[in-house]
């Protein structure tokens, strides 16, 4: 793989500055920074001069860093400004004001596609089946309107990472739903989003590129045990809690038994969903598999979990993209993208 030696500006949260090795830490210590300590590992050993930096709530130090290093590119893993996640389309817009180039999504594509309820208006708009929805603002009252039938699916309208999804967030009746949407406001200070549940498969699937898009194999959520007393959806536990993953078997793997008109069709549908909310660098989507065939799209993700041995990269290693190949095509991406400022 032959490509020129860059200077390489790593944004992270602050406190997930990985160290250079592995060495003396455990894995419950290093769980907070392995994707930072991958892409950062990486990088070097594709030759790259690497600068870690991490950012909670003080452009200053970006600034800083972009005048004196000087960096070619930055990469952007940074997932939220000040603790918030609906911030991070400000710290690209920032870097793009420095004219500095990044790694991953543009931020009006992390804008549109952060916002569930505007992004699901947009798809909609463009004729892309996602599950019918309402948006319950703090402070009102909690009413279901007519077109939404039991069950509903609550969650947080700008929270991401499965935040606050349980059991409990599918809702069979109207007091369940008040209840639930009243727990939501309280826990994320927030609008909420309640939606169709969509019974099926949860499907995953990796995009890359900015004009030339690429879509990795779909990757499945096997729910294991946990079908036989619960909903099969991604809660937080699901998600992130290994042990209760090793409990009912809980495992992502290439979807099994999707023929190629299939994959064909998730692979377009992703692409249409893709261009839609204007996303460039990479991107993950969240589908729905129905018994009768229709695919369903819950939620668009820029800037997905690209850590080693992740479901987003094991998807390009299935489309035959190796890891330090995927770590630089993400670095190419972000060199190649035209921001406003390059005309």
């Amino acid at each position: 793989m032959r490509h020129s030696k860059l200077r390489v500006l790593v944004l992270v949260r602050e406190g997930h500055e990985p160290p250079e090795s592995l060495d003396g830490f455990t894995e419950d210590q290093w769980g907070a920074w392995k994707a930072e300590f991958d892409i950062s590992e990486t990088l070097r050993g594709l030759g790259h001069e690497v600068l870690p930096l991490g950012i909670y709530n003080d452009l200053g130090k970006i600034r800083q860093a972009l005048l004196e290093w000087q960096p070619d590119i930055t990469y952007m893993l940074l997932e939220e400004f000040h603790g918030l996640v609906r911030y991070d389309f400000a710290v690209t817009s920032y870097l793009e004001l420095m004219q500095q180039s990044y790694t991953g999504c543009n931020p009006r594509g992390l804008l549109l596609s952060k916002d569930k309820a505007l992004s699901k208006k947009i798809l909609t708009y463009h004729r892309i089946p996602t599950p019918r929805f309402a948006v319950f603002p703090i402070g009102r009252a909690i009413r279901r309107p007519k077109r939404l039938t039991f069950p509903l699916f609550v969650k947080s309208a700008v929270e991401d990472a499965s935040f606050g999804i349980a059991q409990a967030s599918i809702v069979t009746t109207d007091e369940a739903l008040q209840e639930r949407v009243a727990f939501m406001h309280e826990k994320t200070g927030d609008d909420v989003i309640v939606e169709q549940y969509i019974e099926g498969r949860e499907l995953y699937c990796g995009v890359i590129g900015n004009d030339r898009l690429v879509c990795f194999p779909a990757w499945e959520m096997d729910f294991g045990t946990l079908t036989d007393a619960a909903a099969p959806i991604a809660t937080s536990r699901v998600k992130w809690d290994r042990k209760y993953q090793e409990r009912h078997q809980i495992t992502t793997h290439a979807a099994k038994d999707l023929d190629p008109a299939m994959q064909q069709q998730i692979a377009k549908l992703s692409k249409r969903v893709y261009r839609a909310l204007e996303m460039t660098g990479y991107a993950r989507m969240d589908l729905r598999l129905t018994s009768t065939g229709e695919i369903y799209v819950i939620e668009a993700n820029a800037n997905p979990n690209i850590e080693y041995g992740e479901d987003f990269a094991e998807s390009a290693e299935a489309a035959g993209i190796g890891y330090e190949a995927l770590i630089q095509r993400i670095l190419n991406l972000g060199l190649a993208y035209k921001a406003d400022w390059m005309a």
